[in-house]
């Protein structure tokens, strides 16, 4: 009752004119930067950062959080009209988002998206308002060898979970593993694998590389089928909103252990990208049509966003708590908390209750307020693919360029990004999936750097990732799902011998 009072409470400070007119304003500009590739929520949150100096800490904590609402929204739609993530963790919504817009179901597909995200959002908040404490006890036993056990929790179940050749899943993913080690390395300072070229001292940045994989490489194919895009007849109106809300129900399944998943990975945390992967990976293993996801099934765009909104709302809450991001967007609303002169901690809830209360109770109307305005615009998303490729494709290959550029704003960048995008064309002509490369490319310094910390912390010890019950069963699941494939061929060939 306590905490029901305290929301309470917060909602009273949120439903003031001006916080909700920044609520809105700041949903609508969040869809924005979630369309444009490259930009990203933390990154438009951080350009917009300084507007917020001015105006008083709770309502500037609520235009910004709602920024990020908007953003994880918006990049379903360039996910599914276009094959190109306008965020991180909608790379898996591509997979069979595109494919359904290609068959003149783009409605259906956005809809199914934007529906998804709001249930993982409304879960993780519900989840943050009543477990703050316990949440916040668990999320401080994770130290480097916890971390580590997470992220080859996430390519285990890639390789393990994935109905592909497993040889091309695995050698995809240590390209993805070579291209994350240029650069500097961050525990001893020295270079690597840059050849005397100082440009890369930063390494390949991963939304370059997302661009020119998805986006040029999609260019490229549509070019050589012919300069049309499938299913540019689509027709989009309300009806098609309800008749999918309709047909949700039946993943009820699918979207609880999403929620779970992305629960669970915003907390210790692991990210809203890996989240939806590792959603999308478990959703094609446990359904009945898992060989048929990639060729437009709603269930494989229902299981990333679910998890990845879930991964990205629960990421705030070790940030509150403790002070600890979950994400890069948390650490970029970290920076404003502290520059308004706010200490994230237990503290923060006794201290700040109007702040944090209505922080709470904008995360619940910043989402409501998300769902409506791109549901309510889902027509004109869709009309999009109506204008002919001839005249879209120029505009794309120039988003993009703007996307790569607007990164580091190095032109060196949009070479990169078409470097990419030749081998994101390559790949798919020789039928290699890019997935498990754009994986090991965002998580494999992060995995290196947990896993050589963890080694200096027990002087070269492997047995460092079973020391306790909590890193020793994460790993162990890992092992068991990266074998499962093996398991299963011998479960059958016994089964035949008998």
């Amino acid at each position: 009752m306590e905490e029901i009072n305290a929301l309470m409470h917060g909602f009273s400070v949120v439903l003031t004119p001006v916080n909700l007119v920044l609520m809105l304003v700041g949903v609508t500009l969040g869809i924005i930067i979630g369309v444009l590739p490259g930009l990203g929520g933390a990154n438009g949150i951080a350009i917009l950062l300084p507007l917020t100096f001015t105006m008083q800490p709770t309502s500037a904590i609520i235009m910004l959080s709602c920024i990020y609402w908007g953003a994880l929204f918006g990049g379903a739609i360039t996910s599914v009209l276009f094959n190109i993530p306008g965020e991180p963790w909608s790379v898996a919504t591509t997979f069979d988002g595109y494919p359904m817009a290609q068959q003149g179901r783009a409605g259906e597909a956005l809809t199914a998206a934007f529906t998804s995200s709001f249930v993982g959002a409304f879960v993780a908040v519900v989840m943050i308002t009543f477990l703050a404490p316990m949440v916040a006890r668990f999320a401080l036993k994770f130290g480097p060898p916890e971390f580590f056990s997470v992220y080859f929790l996430t390519f285990c179940s890639f390789i393990g979970m994935g109905k592909g050749q497993a040889f091309k899943t695995l050698a995809a993913m240590m390209l993805g593993f070579a291209l994350a080690a240029v650069g500097m390395d961050t525990v001893t300072g020295q270079l690597r694998l840059i050849f005397g070229w100082h440009e890369l001292l930063r390494g390949f940045d991963f939304l370059v590389a997302v661009i020119g994989l998805f986006g040029i490489g999609e260019i490229l194919l549509s070019m050589e089928e012919g300069l049309s895009f499938q299913g540019n007849n689509a027709k989009i109106n309300f009806k098609v909103v309800l008749e999918t809300w309709r047909k949700l129900p039946r993943y009820w399944m699918t979207s609880l252990r999403s929620c779970v998943i992305g629960c669970w990975m915003g907390i210790t945390p692991g990210g809203a990208t890996p989240a939806s992967f590792m959603s999308y990976g478990v959703a094609k293993r446990m359904s009945p049509q898992g060989d048929k996801f990639g060729t437009g099934q709603l269930e494989g765009v229902v299981a990333p966003e679910t998890a990845a909104h879930a991964a990205g709302t629960s990421a705030l809450l070790p940030m509150l708590a403790l002070g600890i991001p979950g994400s890069p967007t948390a650490a970029v609303l970290l920076g404003g908390l502290l520059i308004w002169g706010l200490q994230p901690g237990p503290l923060l809830f006794i201290e700040k209750k109007d702040f944090v209360w209505g922080l709470i109770a904008s995360m619940y109307l910043g989402n409501l307020a998300g769902l409506i305005i791109v549901l309510t615009c889902v027509p004109f998303f869709a009309a999009i693919l109506r204008i002919p490729f001839s005249i879209i494709a120029p505009i794309i290959v120039v988003i993009c360029a703007i996307g790569a550029f607007t990164v580091h704003n190095a032109m060196l960048d949009i070479w990169f990004m078409m470097m990419f995008g030749v081998i994101g064309y390559v790949f798919k002509k020789l039928d290699y999936p890019m997935a498990p490369m754009v994986l090991a490319l965002v998580l494999g310094d992060r995995a290196e750097d947990s896993f050589r910390q963890s080694m200096l912390m027990s002087q070269g010890s492997v047995d460092v990732f079973f020391s306790n019950g909590l890193v020793g069963g994460i790993m162990t699941l890992a092992l068991l799902l990266l074998f499962w494939p093996l398991f299963s061929r011998l479960l059958a060939l016994t089964g035949r011998n008998k």
